[in-house]
């Protein structure tokens, strides 16, 4: 009889953790991801970022991560590159979920810093025309919509919109996004 009350409560406890708390204050999170600046260029304007979580109450959440942006603006018959490295910064604000925290809707307000690359320094092109805008120190604001979800207790799987207002650059002020992100929780 011991033996099967202590199989019982082998498996209460184990079911206990697999059901285990979500967005713990204080826990921290890795994230990686990925995505498309504009869905007319695919493969050809994306992002790569990798980031650090930091959980606060009720699902709110402060963000860190290092971007880098590559798009290209067509000139004639080539391609100039236009390559965007950024430290953002932020907090996201918890919308919308079920109680246990297995899906979520944040919303994120982040402030930007970076440099612009235009043509890889180069500003003479092949046929002697010269690239007016610069590079540039940037900086500016962001909005990120994220719908996330846990895959386990550790894993979150984010569907991400972005918006970023940018200054000091001679090209676009707004740019928008959409990505996908992967985040191991420790």
């Amino acid at each position: 009889m011991k033996k099967y009350i202590c199989l019982v409560i082998i498996l209460l406890s184990g079911l206990t953790a697999s059901q285990a708390q979500r967005m713990l204050p204080n826990q921290k999170g890795l994230e990686v991801n990925a995505g498309v600046l504009s869905f007319d260029k695919l493969g050809s304007a994306y992002y790569l970022g990798i980031g650090m979580i930091m959980n606060g109450r009720n699902g709110n959440y402060g963000l860190w991560e290092m971007q880098y942006t590559h798009l290209y603006h067509t000139y004639k018959e080539i391609t100039i590159p236009v390559e965007t490295y950024t430290a953002e910064g932020g907090y996201s604000i918890f919308l919308l979920g079920d109680s246990r925290k297995n899906i979520a809707l944040n919303l994120a307000l982040t402030g930007i810093v970076g440099y612009e690359r235009l043509n890889r320094g180069e500003t003479v092109l092949y046929d002697g025309a010269k690239i007016l805008s610069k590079e540039n120190w940037i900086y500016g604001a962001g909005g990120q919509l994220r719908f996330e979800t846990y895959l386990t207790n550790k894993f979150i799987i984010s569907l991400q919109g972005r918006t970023r207002a940018i200054w000091g650059t001679d090209l676009e002020l707004l740019r928008p996004s959409a990505g996908l992100g992967l985040r191991f929780n420790f």
